[in-house]
């Protein structure tokens, strides 16, 4: 595991730009949560790396019975003009859509190959979902091999995820080994990017719960999207769940009341020690408006921007054929490494 300041500085030193791949599935509306542990990262970083940032439409196939064709095409949209709105700049980095790149699903079919049972078997977000539905595809349990070839087809030596997401980059790096064992060396083995705060954000009506884009679409008191308008994210943060008392200290606050300051401590990019004088004694009423603020302020221009982009007409559809196109180009030279040395 790396932060993201320790890796910053190692590029620094090395003054050789690493690569580091993402993505976000368009499922549902992104959140607070999403703009915390994943946009604002790349965004603060998007010059340090050789950035490409998906959006992982096949992933969300893994549960049909929830995909609806018309409303997965839109939120792709929707997706990618956030990614943009929120800061990426699409001449710097390569922001595409994952099934515009056909080189994934053919690397993930061989990587699938080479991947024991049992290490699908193990991974804690099959175990969860299985447990949740009453019938589960074999793409749910193959979700891994296709999370390790999005990753492995760049060589990425980066991943930013959230501290829940560790595990399915350990099983890229050993799928990776397995694979460059049976066939030759091909894939670096690649590292995560963790926030040193904000890594899992969680939910505002149950701090003990990750916030959650799908929780988010039945119970609005959950998340803050990122297109909320005043009223609705002030509903939200107003009810969210504090304690009965009044501690404002990270170190020795309720579940609820750190998350609402460790939303504030990265939205303000202010000091732990500066947020704590600012709040002791004042009361959870003073934070959750101080919060609000705070939002408000930060998601104003997104929105703005947001906006701007979804009326240019032709705009995204450019974008995202560049992109493909862009990430192909890398794409393709692994995938025919791969079918070399597999005889394919």
């Amino acid at each position: 595991m790396t932060t993201i300041e320790a890796a910053a500085q190692s590029t620094t030193q090395n003054n050789r730009k690493k690569t580091v791949l993402s993505g976000i599935q368009p499922t549902g509306i992104l959140h607070i949560g999403n703009y915390i542990g994943a946009l604002s990262v790349w965004v603060a970083n998007q010059h340090l790396y050789n950035n490409l940032f998906m959006i992982a439409n096949l992933h969300a196939l893994t549960i049909p019975e929830a995909v609806k064709a018309n409303e997965l095409r839109e939120n792709a949209r929707r997706v990618a003009a956030l990614y943009i709105a929120a800061g990426l700049d699409p001449k710097e980095v390569v922001i595409f859509l994952q099934s515009d790149v056909p080189a994934h699903a053919y690397l993930a079919w061989i990587l699938t190959c080479c991947t024991p049972m049992g290490w699908l078997e193990r991974m804690t977000q099959f175990k969860t979902k299985a447990s949740q539905s009453e019938t589960v595809g074999t793409g749910l349990f193959t979700y891994p091999a296709l999370q390790a070839a999005d990753i492995l087809i760049y060589k990425a030596d980066y991943v930013p995820v959230g501290d829940d997401q560790n595990q399915h980059v350990e099983i890229t790096r050993d799928i990776a080994q397995r694979f460059n064992s049976l066939f030759g060396e091909v894939f670096p083995l690649p590292g995560t990017l963790n926030r040193s705060s904000g890594a899992r954000v969680m939910g505002l009506d149950d701090p003990t719960a990750k916030m959650s884009k799908s929780i988010a679409e039945t119970r609005k008191s959950h998340a803050i999207s990122l297109l909320d308008t005043p009223s609705t994210i002030k509903k939200a943060i107003m009810s969210a769940v504090t304690d009965a008392g009044s501690e404002t200290r990270f170190e020795h606050a309720s579940p609820g009341v750190k998350n609402l300051l460790t939303i504030y401590e990265v939205m303000s990019g202010e000091e732990r020690s500066a947020i704590e004088e600012k709040f002791v004694g004042k009361g959870y009423g003073f934070l959750k408006r101080e919060l609000l603020d705070l939002v408000v302020r930060t998601l104003e221009p997104i929105q703005t921007r947001y906006k701007e982009i979804r009326e240019r007409e032709g705009y995204l559809d450019e974008l995202l054929a560049q992109g493909a196109a862009r990430a192909s180009a890398i794409a393709d030279k692994t995938l025919e490494e791969v079918r070399r040395l597999t005889g394919v």
